[in-house]
């Protein structure tokens, strides 16, 4: 949708945000299955080292993609990156019909599947209920809080500081996510 809007010239910035935001919501509930399927994929010994690695690709795909998109808007146009994004979940789709999933070791869970609702109420549970999980979560609401600041500022700093484009953007994007990776590897 969002492709097509920026290629009719329709996106404005609600438009943008509204988009971000739904993309945002719809990430944050496909990556911990997308997280799930990691110990389905290494042996327990490397589990360790194949979820750094995981994190390690997001952060790069943090530097590399706002770098790159910021050059296709300057070169290409607004809908460029919206197309690269849209060709990319081909390979995904391609990758998850190929890949065939081993069946998990020992019995299947009793009492079958549950509803995203009732997970949820679950998991809201459980996190109350466990002094380690809430001290996590704390501490990660106290940095991702005032750490998104510098994100939401950045293009406000690449435009009026910087009197740069969408490419100084991407720029300051990825070298954000360079800074992730370089720490991960430290």
């Amino acid at each position: 949708i969002i492709l097509a809007l920026s290629i009719g010239g329709l996106v404005g910035p609600a438009a943008l945000l509204g988009f971000t935001f739904f993309m945002a919501t719809t990430a944050a509930f496909v990556a911990p299955a997308w997280q799930a399927i990691v110990p389905r994929l290494v042996p327990k010994p490397l589990l360790g080292q194949a979820v750094a690695l995981n994190s390690v690709g997001i952060n790069v795909a943090r530097a590399v993609g706002p770098a790159l998109a910021g050059l296709l808007i300057v070169n290409v146009g607004i809908a460029a990156p919206f197309a690269a994004d849209a060709a990319s979940y081909l390979f995904i789709i391609a990758a998850l019909l190929w890949w065939r999933m081993p069946a998990p070791a020992g019995p299947p869970a009793p009492g079958g599947r549950e509803h995203v609702a009732s997970a949820i109420v679950g998991g809201l549970r459980f996190a109350a209920n466990s002094p380690d999980l809430k001290a996590a979560l704390v501490r990660a609401l106290g940095f991702f809080l005032f750490a998104s600041a510098p994100m939401s500022l950045l293009p406000l700093v690449a435009r009026t500081r910087l009197g740069g484009d969408a490419s100084t953007f991407g720029l300051l994007m990825g070298a954000m996510g360079a800074g992730a990776v370089a720490g991960a590897l430290v």
